[in-house]
Formats: structure tokens, sequence, C-alpha cells
């Protein structure tokens, strides 16, 4: 329960009991709870979104579900996309991305990445939720974008070595890797909105959706590697983003092809 507490209060602006510890090894070990944290900011958004639409057209009602997850989150994540958009679209070398990606102000590439994802995630969550019936399946769809997009950022922790160069950083405390036995406690809450929603619905084609993930965490572990030798936070944070929306992406395609 004290990594429980311990994720929840690193990963979300959400109160945990007094006297919760933030040491750099328990911060570390609550890696494995950060795709249920996922559960946990996606039922707060999906149900956002259901009061809404007793009050606003479905168009709002999805703007503020995205707002309460921003909210909760702290912009956390996407601040980290936001960073990398910066950094790599402006640096040639690693110490100039990862300067770059440290500093505070927001350039034009990351202004344009930002606005670009949250226009993307804005009209991909309004077809999913405006094509389909609120229900159970649309709440799994929710919690599966956020708990397999923060499973693949943890297994990029698994992957490569953390790149600072120095000795400061947002995430240090977490930045050390995870053992095996840690990730498939982490995998286990990230897969498991996603194949209780293809029990419930009895399409076993949603699986599939792991494959373009897979894509593009390889892809963006190469680059990273390439760029800077490891990855940061803020690599982490950008490929959480990119990763919920592609889920989303997956979601409506599925639905746009069977109409």
């Amino acid at each position: 329960m004290q990594l429980f507490f311990t994720a929840l209060m690193f990963y979300t602006r959400l109160p945990v009991p007094k006297g919760i510890d933030h040491s750099d090894d328990l911060l570390n070990r609550s890696t494995i709870f950060f795709p249920l944290i996922g559960w946990i900011v996606g039922t707060i958004g999906v149900g956002v979104y259901w009061l809404g639409t007793f009050l606003f057209p479905p168009e709002l009602a999805v703007l503020f579900s995205m707002i309460a997850t921003i909210w909760v989150t702290g912009a956390f994540h996407e601040d980290g996309f936001a960073d990398v958009c910066d950094g790599f679209g402006g640096g040639w070398s690693a110490e100039q991305i990862l300067t770059i990606m440290k500093d505070s102000r927001l350039g034009t590439y990351g202004a344009v990445g930002i606005g670009l994802l949250l226009t993307v995630k804005y009209f991909a969550l309004k077809n999913l939720f405006g094509v389909e019936t609120f229900g159970v399946a649309m709440v799994l769809k929710y919690i599966s974008a956020h708990s397999l997009s923060r499973l693949v950022a943890t297994s990029m922790m698994r992957q490569l070595p953390y790149a600072r160069l120095d000795e400061t950083s947002k995430v240090k405390p977490v930045a050390k890797g995870i053992t095996p036995s840690q990730f498939a406690i982490a995998a286990g809450f990230g897969l498991l909105p996603l194949a209780i929603l293809s029990l419930y619905t009895g399409l076993w084609i949603y699986l599939t959706f792991l494959i373009p993930l897979w894509l593009v965490q390889w892809r963006l572990a190469g680059f990273f590697r390439k760029w800077i030798g490891g990855y940061t936070g803020d690599c982490l944070g950008a490929t959480q983003q990119l990763t919920e929306v592609i889920v989303y992406l997956s979601f409506v395609s599925l639905l746009w092809i069977s109409i």
C-alpha cells in the first residue's frame, strides 16, 4: 500500500495519507503501479465525460474529460511530450537535446506538437464516444488507453538506460530501471483492462492493438538510444502520450472500418 500511495503521490495530484515517504527507493519500486494509476486517471476521465453529458453536448463533455485527466496528472506527461518536441526538434547533439528538454520555457516545436496531439486526442475521443453507446465497453476502452500507454512507458525504463549526463532530473528517483518481476506486475496491471474488454465483448481483435504499440515502443526506443543514449522522464511522458492516442485511434479505426 505504501508503494501504491507513493506512485499515486508522484504521478497524480490526488491526496494520499499522511506519512507516505518519497525516498528514492520507494519511488523506484512504486513504478510497478504506474499502469494501475492509468486505471484511476481513466476512470476519472470517463466519469467526468458521463457526468458532462447530462449538462452539455457530447463535444463539451469530451473536452471536460480531457481537462480532468490533465488536471489529475498535473499535465505531467503532456509537459514531457512538449519538451521532447522542443529538444529533438531544436537540438543536434545529445547535450543540446538534453539541455533544451530541461529548459522550462516552451518553444515552437513544443507548442505545435502538444497542440496537434491534443487536437488528435480530442477528435479521436469525440468519434469514439459519439459512435458507441456509453457502457462498460466504453469505460474499459478509455481505461485501457491509459493503462496500456503507461505500460509502454514502463517498458522503456526496462529496455533503455537513463540518459541524463548530470545528476538532475524531475524523475531521477524512478530512473533506475526495473527488475523482470516488477515489470511482470506492471504488465499485469497494464494488460488487464484490454483483456477484460476482449472477454466482455468477445472481440479478441482488440488484442491486435498491442502490435502498433509494440512498433511505436520499438521505434521510439531506437530513436532515443540513437540521439541521447537512453531515456529521460520527458521521453517517458512523450511515450505515454503518443501511445495513449494510438490506442484511441485503434479503437476509432476499427469502428470506422466496421461501419
